[in-house]
């Protein structure tokens, strides 16, 4: 009896040193995986990448940054990649359908991990559901690339300025250019000096406060007459608001049109003087027969030219018309003493 009692002592001792064992391994799978919890804890989503660099199954998932999950799989499918992973089922109201996978990067070495957005917009995802892909970041093989392509970019530039290619290479391979560029700095260099000293109007603007005062008074009545336009006053400012006087103005255009047509088409003097060769002929005929005329009443030729040349002709002139007005004078106060009518009869 004592026998038997030390054998099931034994085997109850074995029994709880398995079970101590049991949970040792548990809690230690547990801390291992961190939040990941027990497989009945977790539920798998998918998503889809059209390349997958550096990710591979046991790579973390990230919700908002934080490590919540692994990859289980990483499937090719067609001209595209099935990522399968497992997450705790407590970021399942996180994950929803207005969250978006991308592919991240763990470190330096190349590593991936698959970054999911947190959002409480959308609806949850189910088991097995897929994870809308968003915007593809850059990797770091993208990042190297990039850089030793600018690289490579930057030794052919190096290279070029060095053969004196293009405006900085001529810069510094031809020494004519460098002195007009030093000369254009030195002029520029001295009117910056002379805008300082209230040289020119420019620098007199800088400087003289009376012409700063006339440019802004001249300003504020620019602004003034802009006012005035806009409120219609003036001829100017009725010809862009009112509508009578806009009105007036394109009837006036209209007949100007109008008359200027009928000169083009030789109706009435204007037009045919416009338009008819005789009649410009005759009166520039006549134009020059008068200018003769004038030019002989000046030069003294003919009576009249005498009259307005001749001064004692002139006052000869003037005293018998004087004399002629004294008799006409006379005869009308006594007529009897210059009309004498006489009758005979044979």
């Amino acid at each position: 009896m004592p026998r038997t009692r030390s054998l099931a002592w034994s085997e109850l001792k074995l029994g709880v040193l398995a079970i101590v064992a049991i949970v040792i391994a548990a809690l230690t799978i547990f801390l291992v995986t961190g939040g990941r919890g027990f497989f009945w804890q977790r539920y798998s989503l998918k998503t889809r990448f059209s390349s997958v660099p550096g990710l591979k199954p046991g790579s973390p998932v990230r919700l908002a940054g934080v490590e919540v999950g692994s990859v289980t799989a990483v499937t090719p499918v067609d001209e595209m990649v099935d990522v399968e992973f497992e997450v705790h089922r407590k970021w399942q109201p996180r994950i929803t359908t207005a969250s978006f996978a991308r592919l991240g990067s763990v470190s330096l070495l190349g590593e991936s991990a698959v970054d999911i957005t947190l959002s409480v917009q959308g609806t949850p995802i189910p088991p097995w559901g897929y994870v809308p892909q968003g915007r593809p970041t850059a990797v770091l093989a993208d990042v190297t690339d990039q850089a030793s392509q600018g690289i490579t970019e930057l030794t052919a530039a190096i290279r070029d300025m060095r053969t004196g290619r293009g405006t900085i290479g001529k810069l510094m391979a031809d020494e004519q250019l460098y002195m007009e560029l030093h000369r254009f700095v030195r002029t520029a260099a001295d009117l910056t000096e002379g805008l300082k000293a209230g040289q020119g109007s420019l620098g007199r603007l800088m400087k003289d406060r009376q012409t700063a005062d006339a440019l802004e008074a001249a300003l504020k009545h620019i602004e003034q007459v802009t006012a005035r336009l806009n409120a219609g006053e003036g001829s100017l400012g009725k010809l862009l608001k009112d509508d009578a006087f806009s009105s007036s103005l394109a009837s006036a255009t209209s007949k100007m049109d109008l008359l200027v047509s009928k000169l083009n088409s030789s109706e009435g003097t204007a037009g045919k003087f416009i338009n008819d060769p005789a009649l410009f002929n005759r009166l520039t005929g006549v134009t020059e027969r008068l200018e003769q005329l004038v030019t002989r009443l000046t030069e003294g030729e003919g009576t009249a030219g005498l009259l307005l040349k001749d001064k004692q002709l002139y006052e000869n002139m003037n005293g018998a018309v004087g004399d002629l007005r004294t008799l006409l004078a006379n005869i009308q106060r006594d007529p009897r003493r210059y009309l004498n009518v006489r009758v005979s009869i044979f």
